[in-house]
């Protein structure tokens, strides 16, 4: 088993889903992570606003203790968390702890590549600037140089605590200061 680090407490037990193949890949461990389908589109409602079980619930169209059941592990995860003094079940509140709020960007930029494949009279669904009204095409670019990273130029190399399997796999690439 891999050490997952969420938040969570580092003793708890893991919750259910995917594992990672390679332990120390990236990809591997976000998808421990943000787990099934369904992670994403419950933090789709709290990002948008839908804070309260109820709304949840009637947006998803989940049965009662099925999203009860994915509340907590999103809760073990670390994604989530109830909000101090809401009541139980339907009116109970959730928040995105700091690590889920992290997961906005790849959201976003997800929902941008799914709209790329279809044409713009065909999207149910835009991301819009609600300072400008204008419609956004989010891109990923690199923090310290403002570069974009789809481009050839970016390619996986391992770190400095590889392991055999990714060394196998990934060149190791000189890091220029």
């Amino acid at each position: 088993m891999s050490s997952v680090r969420t938040g969570a407490q580092h003793d708890a037990p893991r919750p259910s889903g995917p594992r990672a193949r390679i332990p120390d890949c990236p990809l591997g461990r976000t998808v421990e992570v943000v787990g099934a389908w369904w992670t994403l589109e419950i933090l789709h409602e709290i990002f948008n606003g839908h804070t309260t079980f109820g709304a949840i619930q009637h947006n998803l169209g989940t049965p009662t203790e099925l999203l009860l059941e994915r509340f907590g592990d999103l809760r073990d995860r670390g994604l989530v968390e109830p909000a101090v003094g809401a009541p139980n079940t339907d009116g109970r509140e959730y928040r995105l702890t700091p690590l889920g709020r992290t997961l906005r960007p790849l959201l976003l930029v997800i929902a941008a590549w799914g709209n790329h494949r279809l044409a713009p009279q065909d999207r149910s669904v835009i991301l819009v600037d609600t300072d400008t009204g204008v419609e956004v095409d989010p891109i990923v670019v690199d923090r310290r140089t403002g570069r974009r990273l789809d481009t050839e130029n970016v390619v996986f190399a391992r770190g400095p605590k590889a392991s055999e399997m990714v060394t196998a796999r990934y060149p190791k690439i000189m890091l220029t200061p």
